[in-house]
């Protein structure tokens, strides 16, 4: 065994560690971007699923904060979490339904809800009746059309968009209070993702009048994903595009591999990496470490099939690379199994690992990675600093 000083002697691996001060900056330069720009900041907590991070996004300036399916905003107002948007409209069925009842009986928690067919309105309408709420719901935008990227659900024209938002205000107990878009998937470069932010400005903000024209006024104007958020925060700072006035965000705050590449962060302010150990040296072209799929999660390797760098030859085998080892540009993480994954020399005049030694390897996809750890550790400056619970994990029903 290596008689290197043991990184994080305390902390059994393979565990997720959360860079404190990685973690702060990130907040705090998305809400001072949210406060140059002169809109509301809503953080999508997807990627972390914590309501500790939440409330520190929160005290940061956010005024609340947005999750997907029903069950993590069930997770976040048991945590005391009061200001919240469900963005998936996913309300069919006795479960959910029995949830969204459940999180509206808690009279002080603000809750909003998107929405892209009036099937789904119905089914609110019918839920906040029977607990005497009233409950506002976005009409989600799938501005991708025109803006090109990953479609999105929601409704493709202004004509539909009005038109749901005409026959959905008749429904009881509800109140249509916003539209929503969520734009993402285009080149990732800043030419593309500016021009992304601009377009998807300018269809919220004219689908925002003509909703106006018809005498709904709308409270919630929202975009703003992650990549594109900077862009987005810039052209609002100008005085451009008033009608927008929420921004929700995800990755931003804690970052990957697979966002950087989508034109996120840069990789230096990813918060999060893998506490690994070596756990076998037997071999000279690599060694062993004792985290797999298990821990990693490989949801992004087939996403990233086709660039450049993702297949690399291996003695006739192409190994896909699964993350980045910090501080080692001369390992190659590569070829997961279940609980265990091989980590490949690529430079011999590189110093070897020896049985013990502990690496710390930035994953592919954090949100994914998160969503199997029940904890994560938050440290700063080499210390550990607290335990991160992992609030909305397994939520995703």
């Amino acid at each position: 065994m290596s008689k290197n000083k043991i990184p994080y002697p305390t902390i059994d691996t393979p565990s997720l560690l959360l860079d404190l001060n990685k973690l702060e900056a990130n907040i705090n330069r998305m809400s001072s971007l949210a406060k140059e720009a002169g809109v509301r900041l809503r953080p999508h907590i997807k990627i972390h699923e914590s309501a500790e991070i939440a409330r520190m996004q929160i005290a940061a300036g956010a005024c609340g904060v947005e999750v997907g399916p029903v069950a993590q905003a069930e997770s976040m107002v048991n945590e005391g979490i009061k200001d919240i948007k469900i963005a998936h409209p996913g309300y069919y069925g006795a479960h959910k339904g029995e949830t969204l009842r459940r999180i509206l009986l808690n009279k002080d928690v603000k809750i909003s809800i998107v929405i892209d067919m009036y099937e789904q309105a119905e089914q609110i309408s019918r839920i906040a009746a029977q607990v005497d709420r009233e409950v506002p719901l976005n009409i989600k935008i799938d501005t991708s059309i025109i803006v090109g990227g990953s479609q999105r659900h929601g409704v493709t024209t202004d004509e539909e968009a009005l038109e749901l938002g005409k026959k959905a205000s008749q429904l009881p107990n509800i109140k249509i209070a916003g539209i929503y878009a969520h734009e993402m998937g285009v080149e990732p470069t800043e030419k593309a993702l500016d021009t992304s932010a601009y377009k998807t400005l300018e269809i919220m903000s004219n689908l925002a009048k003509k909703f106006q024209e018809i005498g709904m006024i709308l409270d919630d104007v929202s975009v703003g994903a992650s990549p594109q958020y900077p862009y987005t925060c810039k052209y609002l700072k100008e005085g451009k595009f008033p009608e927008v006035n929420e921004l929700h965000p995800g990755n931003f705050v804690i970052g990957s591999l697979v966002y950087w590449k989508h034109g996120g962060n840069k990789i230096e302010d990813c918060a999060l990496s893998m506490l690994v150990t070596v756990m076998s040296t037997t071999h000279p072209d690599w060694f062993m470490i004792d985290a797999g799929y298990k821990a990693f999660c490989p949801d992004y390797l087939m996403a990233a099939i086709n660039e450049p760098d993702y297949y690399w030859n291996y003695k006739g085998t192409l190994l896909p690379s699964f993350g980045i080892v910090k501080g080692r540009p001369d390992l190659r993480a590569a070829n997961l199994s279940a609980e265990s994954a091989h980590i490949y020399y690529m430079n011999p005049g590189k110093p070897r690992l020896h049985l013990g030694d502990r690496l710390e390897i930035i994953p592919n996809n954090s949100t994914c990675t998160i969503n199997v750890h029940e904890k994560l550790y938050g440290v700063r400056n080499g210390i550990l600093e607290r335990v991160i619970p992992v609030t909305g994990r397994g939520k995703g029903n």
